[in-house]
């Protein structure tokens, strides 16, 4: 079992790639069946919660999903990150929900900063990973994410949460 340091780093790690743009690195703490969402909110202040048939703001099925996202990223042909965003990930409140020999589920708060176009926007949320701790290293199979500030000047991405 890991402990919550262990945990703790991890998640500071898979910050810090993505911080650092290192979209390889990043794309490393996912398994291949992920599933990566972030659901919107609706008019009552309710979460969706089918990405299948309600608005999501992310939503991928799977680590291919992440893949293309990022390929576009790294060939500019996605307007969303020209020019270059620069961001900055806090992580706090780090709670294991349950662990046992092969998934840790747990849950926690983060707040990014953002800075394009001479602005900096501040988002932040919840989130509550899954992570299949069988093989060598830890792998996210479940990203869910909650953004607390929906009201978004500037584009959203991968990057932001």
């Amino acid at each position: 079992m890991l402990s919550y340091e262990a945990i703790q780093t991890y998640l500071y790690q898979e910050a810090r790639a993505l911080d650092e743009r290192r979209w390889n690195d990043w794309l490393a703490f996912y398994a291949e069946d992920v599933e990566f969402w972030m659901p919107s909110w609706d008019d009552d202040g309710t979460l969706t919660t089918n990405p299948h048939n309600e608005v999501s703001l992310i939503y991928y099925a799977n680590k291919q999903g992440l893949e293309d996202r990022v390929f576009r990223i790294e060939t500019e042909r996605s307007s969303a990150t020209i020019p270059d965003t620069r961001t900055g990930h806090a992580i706090n409140n780090l709670e294991i929900l349950s662990q046992d020999d092969s998934t840790i589920q747990l849950r926690f708060n983060w707040t990014t900063h953002s800075y394009r176009y001479q602005i900096v926007d501040t988002y932040f949320g919840t989130s509550e990973y899954t992570l299949d701790v069988t093989g060598p290293k830890p792998l996210i199979k479940r990203k869910y994410v909650v953004l607390k500030n929906d009201h978004i000047h500037h584009v959203l991405d991968i990057y932001h949460i």
